[in-house]
């Protein structure tokens, strides 16, 4: 073996234990110890598949309570974790110590411990034994030697600093003191309740999220991920700086069924990084290009790196609302990517691969692309609506009606694909390397469109809960895993089939292993975080963490917003994308909402959260932590801090779409109409595309300064028309406080007012709040008020609080006695705001009209661009 080939078989080793030890565990024990490791692995998926499905309620055994099935769910993280993740760099990786042994069990028997006395804890709450409080504290401490050992220092350290505040609180300085709490309080609140460990975000981990990266581990290991890659290749890698797109678009797809930006940067990476630097792409720069089309997997769509699951529980919406609202920034941001990568090209003046595809006329490729896309439409109708006829018809035989076209279809699949060869992985690195044909590429994995296709089905249509939807794709996942080969093999002619079936079990068996083990982190995380939301909740430091905030921004609104960001991206640093989400929205989405309630920003839930979820991501790319930027920096042999900031440079686009959409929620396709909606989308894309060209400083040939600035201009006015109308023509109408009835009454009930609220804080403090008020039914504005249970005293030009019924929408909306309304704001009929796209269109259009002029002028000297 050559030297270089011995330092690239060390780099690949090196990548697999960095993916391993923040992933699935480094460990990889021999021997009957490595049996037991992967025996608990598949009984953990197994558990899983067995809750989350309907078979506990129909044999009447084995049902599990939510709290129950949240203490077995971490007893295995814990006890894995300490079995595959070793202590130290120095620690054995081919056997299991003695001492982990011992922590894992005691660990295991502590996670467990809400199951096995469930009873007597319910007995006696909120007032713990002596033995519930040694059992807390020895649970809190493993758990943060689990998190050291499978995430690293960062969100350790971070729990610890709030465990030690809890307890710490009359000690603190100035605003950060409190009363503190007792070591029985805390245990009781961390361990013994649903308010800490065992919270919501565990709950979440439980319920939906093992079951969705379960099913991408067995997607991935049936052939999904390489059949994603050479898709895309087949079909982007013969254009220019094709092999960048091309990973754009595979780590897009493989994004979706992952819940880990590194892994899919070293998935994807391993095959795109060696072809982008062989088109003429930099290390840092091909790097950077995975880097950034790896973590904005994260932010799309169904899955999120599991947060999607959170936000659920968090923000208060269904599970088909948070796909709504988060699906169109992601997906824009996409396709801004590939057109970031698109300029790059031209700016180096890079070709693409050699393409193996017969040469066709542009007009063909249109009709093709055209005639796919409706022949897709027409078959998503057919079936949508030819199940809604035939469900009345079948009665309770639809779902094995349903199940019998599913087998057909799945069978057709399959004897399609067998006329072409199999998907084999190819060498990046080959001296010679010729594009896939994209026809015979397409047609020979079809099959693993079916369980995504069955999964949306059931989410989106069938309405089922995102664990049980994830439950019936999995099960399909199963199926196919186990019939493809032999099945596939029988239509080539050449069935081996005991072979072929084993060879699917094999694979079965490794995509449960591989699941648990990718989720071991992710318990370990959900739990971890789940401290730092008890301590947010026991000791009210999000309070102060609004009050340290808006003393630095001083009340102004955008840099409340920029400080809460810089924050998000400093608690995201080193976190998975899981625990993330719960730091940065149990910390920060509340300082935006009451800060942004005082300043006059009044905007829906789901907003904020994708705010400081963006921000968050937005810590794997950045240095000095952006553990991504690491694992594609070690795949293409450049600087991990260059290719850091490079991937942020390119991750621009990013970090603006949340100010944006913050400010116009029409981005997240909040009350617009499917034709609204489908402006919106054109529109923002092209202000996007137009923001991407201004950042990389070229668009037809490289940009003059001015025409950056007039680039930027135009991408914010079309995100933002209302900004330049709000200038031109107020949309609020200003009535005095006393005449709040009558303006009530004469309200449309589809536009809602605007209210100023001066009254008192939770501690006595003068505070002023702005709130939206919903126009409740009722003919007249006494009526309406009742409605709505308000009672108001008025005195001169005032309109004080003088009643709020009990339980009424006034109450849930923050209305208190004695508060003072202190100004009326009702909308006002004027001008569209997109009327402010005209004058942006035509600054554009002369931007495009001086670049095209001087690259003419260019051409025709021999100039550079």
């Amino acid at each position: 073996m050559t030297e270089d080939n011995k330092q690239a078989a060390r780099a690949d080793v090196d990548l697999e234990e960095m993916v391993a030890s923040s992933d699935s565990g480094a460990r990889k024990p021999v021997g009957a110890p490595g049996k037991l490791l992967v025996g608990v692995a598949a009984v953990w998926s197994l558990f899983q598949l067995w809750i989350a499905s309907p078979l506990p309620f129909m044999a009447g055994f084995g049902v599990f309570n939510a709290t129950e099935a949240r203490s077995i769910h971490l007893a295995f993280a814990l006890f894995l974790a300490f079995m595959a993740y070793p202590a130290t760099k120095r620690s054995p990786r081919d056997r299991i110590p003695l001492q982990d042994w011992i922590m894992a069990i005691i660990a295991a028997s502590a996670g467990a411990y809400m199951f096995i006395f469930y009873e007597q804890l319910s007995h006696r709450p909120g007032s713990p034994i002596l033995q519930d409080v040694i059992v807390g504290v020895i649970g809190i401490l493993l758990l943060l030697e689990a998190t050291r050992r499978a995430l690293g220092p960062p969100l350790t350290i971070i729990a610890s600093i709030f465990l030690i505040y809890s307890l710490a609180g009359p000690w603190m300085p100035g605003i950060l003191a409190h009363r503190g709490v007792s070591i029985y309080g805390l245990v009781n609140h961390q361990w013994l309740t649903t308010q800490g460990v065992f919270g919501i975000a565990l709950g979440v981990s439980t319920s939906f999220v093992f079951l969705f990266v379960l099913f991408g581990a067995m997607l991935d290991k049936a052939g999904a991920g390489n059949y994603f890659i050479k898709v895309a290749f087949s079909m982007l890698g013969h254009y220019r700086g094709g092999p960048a797109k091309a990973a754009v678009v595979a780590s897009g797809m493989t994004g979706l069924i992952s819940g880990s930006s590194i892994a899919n940067t070293v998935t994807t990476g391993t095959f795109t990084i060696p072809m982008m630097k062989r088109v003429g792409f930099s290390a840092e720069k091909a790097g950077a290009v995975e880097v950034s089309s790896s973590v904005n997997g994260q932010i799309m769509p169904p899955v999120m790196g599991a947060a999607a699951f959170l936000m659920v529980e968090y923000v208060g919406i269904s599970y088909v609302e948070v796909i709504k609202h988060a699906f169109l920034p992601a997906l824009i941001s996409y396709i801004a990517l590939v057109y970031i990568v698109h300029l790059e090209a031209l700016k180096a003046n890079m070709q693409g691969l050699k393409s193996s595809n017969p040469p066709k006329p542009l007009v063909r490729k249109l009709i093709g692309f055209l005639g796919g896309l409706l022949l897709m439409m027409i078959a998503a109708l057919v079936v949508y609506y030819g199940l809604g006829w035939l469900k009345p018809i079948l009665g309770d035989a639809t779902p094995w009606v349903a199940a019998v076209v599913l087998a057909a279809i799945y069978v057709g699949l399959l004897k399609l694909a067998s006329n072409y060869p199999e998907l084999e992985l190819d060498d990046p690195n080959e001296p010679v390397f010729t594009l896939p044909q994209t026809r015979p590429t397409v047609l020979v994995g079809l099959q693993y469109i079916l369980p995504v296709l069955v999964l949306v089905w059931c989410l989106m249509v069938e309405r089922l809960s995102p664990g049980l939807s994830a439950f019936w794709a999995t099960v399909l996942m199963m199926i196919i895993m186990i019939t493809q080969r032999p099945i596939t093999a029988f239509f080539r002619g050449r069935s081996n089939f005991s072979a072929d079936v084993r060879e699917g079990f094999l694979d079965l068996w490794e995509g449960l292993i591989a699941g648990a083990r990718n989720m071991i982190g992710i318990g370990i995380a959900t739990a971890t975080a789940g401290i730092i939301v008890g301590a947010v909740s026991q000791t009210g430091v999000g309070l102060v963490l609004a009050d340290v905030v808006e003393i630095l921004s001083m009340g102004n609104l955008m840099l409340i917003l920029l400080l809460t960001a810089v924050l998000s991206l400093i608690l995201g640093m080193g976190l998975p994308t899981t625990a993330n989400y719960i730091v940065v929205s149990a910390l920060l989405a509340p300082v935006i909402v009451q800060l942004g309630e005082q300043n006059g920003l009044l905007v829906p839930l789901i907003a904020v959260h994708l705010f400081v979820f963006y921000f968050g991501i937005m810590a794997d790319v950045t240095p000095p932590v952006g553990l991504a930027s690491f694992a594609a920096a070690a795949l293409s042999g450049g600087d991990p801090i260059r290719t850091g900031f490079q991937a942020f440079y390119y991750s621009l686009r990013t970090a603006a779409l949340p100010f944006l959409f913050i400010f116009n929620t029409d981005l997240l396709l909040i009350d617009v109409s499917p034709l609204q909606g489908v402006l919106v989308f054109i529109v923002a894309t092209i202000a996007m595309l137009i923001f991407a060209a201004a950042t990389q400083g070229f668009m037809i040939t490289r940009n003059r300064w001015y025409e950056s600035i007039l680039l930027l201009l135009v991408a914010f006015s079309l995100f933002r028309p209302g900004f330049w109308m709000d200038m031109i023509h107020d949309p609020y109408e200003s009535i005095p406080p006393a005449q709040f009835v009558q303006a009530l009454g004469e309200a449309d009930r589809e536009t809602p007012l605007r209210l100023k609220v001066r009254g008192e804080d939770a501690y006595g403090d003068e505070q002023v709040t702005y709130m939206t008020l919903p126009v409740p039914e009722g003919k007249t504005g006494e009526e309406r008020l009742e409605n709505l249970g308000l009672e108001l005293l008025i005195e001169d030009d005032k309109a004080i609080v003088d009643m709020v019924t009990f339980g009424s929408e006034a109450q849930e909306m923050g209305f208190d006695f004695d508060q003072q309304i202190e100004e009326v704001l009702a909308p006002v009929s004027r001008w569209p705001k997109e009327l402010m796209w005209f004058p942006a269109l035509v600054v554009f259009g002369l931007v495009v009209l001086l670049q095209r002029r001087r690259r003419s002028h260019q051409q025709a000297t021999g100039a550079e661009a």
